[in-house]
């Protein structure tokens, strides 16, 4: 009997990410093909709609908005259009949600607010975190040190804490981003994490020189 169960966890651990990725990767296409098959429908007659249009409009409207958000007239009318969002009640908290959650897409050669990947030890234990800011001035220390914004994400949440630590406290790691947030949202059990290749020590963070590797 115990066999028979560890077999039945061993095929549903194997089937599961399977099926919900594939479920996820369903319900987008088909929600993206059934909005704007709507909109498409407003100016070309259904009988000329034929099924993927939709997909392809939207990959196409994507495509445009990207290349127009290049210009300084549109980034100016979506700066003002957040400033409004921004004092909205509930709608501000939403959407800022959802700005930050899409600022850990790569946007080609723009810096991304998740800078760099660090670890930060407190009595032994050692934190995965990402660098924000690498510097605060407004942050005036009587001791000297200069502080780091460091984003600590929460396991199987939607949510961190935000830290503001020495930033000789700090090392950084050789890790991509997606990597590490990926192993820091599923509790460490993420594998075959990649490394960039890159040295550690190209950033503005410096690791801790006292630190056994």
């Amino acid at each position: 009997m115990k066999t028979l169960s560890n077999l039945l966890m061993k095929g549903l651990a194997t089937i599961l990410p399977i099926g919900l990725t594939i479920y996820v990767l369903w319900w987008v296409v088909t929600t993206a093909e059934s909005v704007m098959h709507r909109m498409i429908t407003l100016v070309v007659p259904e009988s000329h709609y034929w099924p993927g249009m939709g997909i392809i409009a939207g990959l196409l409207l994507m495509l445009l908005v990207g290349s127009a958000v290049n210009a300084y007239i549109v980034r100016r009318v979506l700066g003002i259009w957040e400033e409004y969002l921004e004092r909205i009640p509930v709608v501000k908290t939403l959407y800022g949600a959802f700005r930050d959650i899409s600022r850990l897409l790569p946007a080609g050669r723009q810096r991304r607010d998740l800078q760099k990947v660090v670890l930060w030890e407190v009595n032994g234990a050692r934190i995965l975190g990402f660098v924000t800011r690498d510097e605060l001035p407004e942050f005036g220390t009587p001791d000297g040190h200069e502080l780091a914004a460091l984003y600590v994400p929460l396991s199987y949440m939607i949510g961190g804490v935000t830290l503001y630590v020495p930033r000789h406290d700090l090392r950084p790691l050789d890790l991509p981003v997606e990597a590490a947030m990926r192993l820091a949202l599923t509790g460490g059990m993420s594998m075959h994490v990649e490394h960039t290749g890159a040295a550690a020590s190209d950033g503005r963070v410096t690791p801790a020189s006292s630190r056994p590797g």
